[in-house]
């Protein structure tokens, strides 16, 4: 009788597919259009009205979902990513929808600059996880950054001059964003690397 070769028993499946592209997709859209408006590429008067509907459902709902499906893989930092963005963004629809229109300027900048610090610890863990995602969290650390100094200068005449370039910066970290989700979700459909991540 011919023996049987061990053959490594196959992981058990969580039934639940990566969310990380879908929490990319979602925190891409939602910063692209805004820092394209933070930019004054375009300043009509409803387009904050667009941005409010993404971050919502989009960058908000769709990323805490993300975190939550994280969490049940077993992925701390991308459930605390996810969550915590998704949650940055539904903040950030209810701190524009219920504004009361009095200027907050100072408090906004605060704002901000307490998620550059978050982003700032997150990048030091995103040091362990992939090129893609390290380049993402860097950016996004610059952005909240400029952002935040940009708030303090106060500015009533249109977006000032640091948030204009914290704009441009977010839209860089948009593309950045959608390239990893592009890379994660081709790369699993296809059961290969079609677009490198650079693990690391």
């Amino acid at each position: 009788m011919s023996e049987t070769p061990n053959t490594p028993a196959p992981a058990p499946s969580t039934g639940i597919a990566d969310p990380a592209p879908l929490g990319l997709a979602g925190f891409a859209m939602t910063t692209f259009i805004l820092s394209v408006l933070n930019t004054n590429i375009i300043s009509e008067k409803g387009g904050g009205d667009v941005v409010l509907g993404l971050a919502l459902f989009y960058g908000g709902l769709a990323q805490l979902l993300a975190g939550m499906w994280e969490y049940r893989r077993g992925n701390t930092f991308g459930a605390t990513a996810f969550s915590s963005f998704g949650a940055f963004w539904l903040s950030y629809w209810a701190i524009v929808h219920w504004s009361s229109g009095e200027d907050a300027h100072k408090t906004i900048g605060l704002y901000l600059f307490a998620w550059f610090l978050f982003t700032g610890y997150m990048t030091v863990a995103a040091l362990r996880t992939s090129g893609a995602i390290l380049a993402v969290f860097g950016l996004l650390t610059l952005t909240f950054l400029l952002l935040a100094i940009g708030a303090w200068q106060n500015s009533t005449t249109g977006p000032a001059g640091f948030t204009k370039i914290g704009g441009f910066v977010g839209i860089i970290t948009a593309l950045a964003a959608w390239y990893a989700s592009l890379a994660s979700v081709a790369n699993e459909t296809h059961k290969k690397q079609l677009f490198p991540t650079w693990p690391r």
